[in-house]
């Protein structure tokens, strides 16, 4: 059995009369920890630093400009999407407050987002608008028939799959068509940078939360409150998405940033305006008279009899 003496490694003598013999060659010296240290290499009797240290920063920085954690997989796996929800409450309700509490320059997906986009909220703030606005919509209908003795209340439930049809493509085809656009553009312009794909999304569904209690508040049946709830919300939904893309779009020429900005302000308000003109209709009620016999007939029956 061999003794621990023998299980010693030992200095090649081969090496060492090479560096007897030249005492100016190069040495690499390797360190056999894990941290990042820097590598010292003697050349020509110069020491010489090597920081390895470079590659991980780079591979650190490039993973930031995805736009978030890398989804891990093919996306027919559950792990591809998984990552999509990767937050807890606390970041769902900042990112919440940042998009009914817009402040001037402070870009929400800066300060909010932190290069970890998310699905998780944009869905539930769509899905808890659809059926808000629907629900709201067959209850202001109730309330502005109550008292007409021929309306019969049959709730309506198609509203709930066209607010769904409606919500849904908004929060996501347009941020597709916007993503690509600024995309379009970044490679027409050197200088012009951009949102990932899920950040757009993301921007847009957060953008939505104030027409909850917007839509909530739309049953009171007064039409000058519902018009002044549309504006505050228009204002504060359309502050959150100009807030984030003008820095984007700003060092574009100023017809295709001013054309950007006025399209996606343009867009927004037609998706408020439009819910409430169809899901929030207020009832014209049309005095009925009873019907009135002509003097010539009245007079004809008399003769006749």
């Amino acid at each position: 059995m061999a003794s621990p003496n023998d299980l010693q490694f030992q200095e090649f003598e081969e090496a060492a009369e090479l560096l007897s013999a030249d005492p100016g060659a190069s040495t690499l010296s390797m360190s056999g920890s894990s941290t990042s240290t820097p590598a010292a290499t003697t050349v020509g009797g110069e020491d010489v630093k090597l920081d390895l240290s470079e590659d991980e920063e780079g591979r650190e920085e490039s993973s930031e400009l995805l736009g978030g954690q890398k989804p891990s997989g093919g996306f027919w796996t559950f792990e591809y999407y998984q990552s999509f929800f990767n937050v807890d409450t606390m970041q769902v309700l900042d990112r919440v407050k940042g998009s009914v509490m817009p402040l001037p320059g402070r870009n929400f997906v800066k300060h909010h987002l932190r290069s970890n986009p998310d699905l998780y909220g944009p869905f539930w703030i769509c899905v808890t608008l659809v059926f808000s606005v629907a629900i709201s919509g067959n209850l202001s209908t109730f309330l502005s028939e109550l008292g007409n003795p021929s309306y019969h209340y049959r709730p309506q439930f198609h509203r709930v799959t066209i607010a769904a049809v409606v919500i849904f493509m908004y929060a996501w085809l347009v941020p597709i068509g916007v993503w690509g656009f600024l995309t379009w553009r970044q490679g027409a312009e050197r200088q012009i940078g951009g949102y990932s794909f899920l950040e757009t999304v993301c921007v847009y569904g957060y953008s939505l939360s104030i027409y909850i209690p917007t839509s909530v508040l739309w049953i009171i049946p007064f039409e000058w409150l519902r018009w002044t709830l549309i504006v505050v919300a228009m204002v504060i939904s359309g502050s959150v998405l100009v807030l984030t893309f003008w820095p984007v779009v700003r060092e574009d020429t100023k017809v295709a940033a001013v054309a950007t900005v006025v399209t996606i302000v343009v867009l927004h308000t037609l998706l408020a305006v439009g819910c409430k003109m169809y899901f929030f209709q207020t009832a014209v009620h049309v005095p009925t008279t009873a019907p009135t016999t002509h003097p010539v007939a009245i007079t004809m029956a008399t003769k006749a009899h």
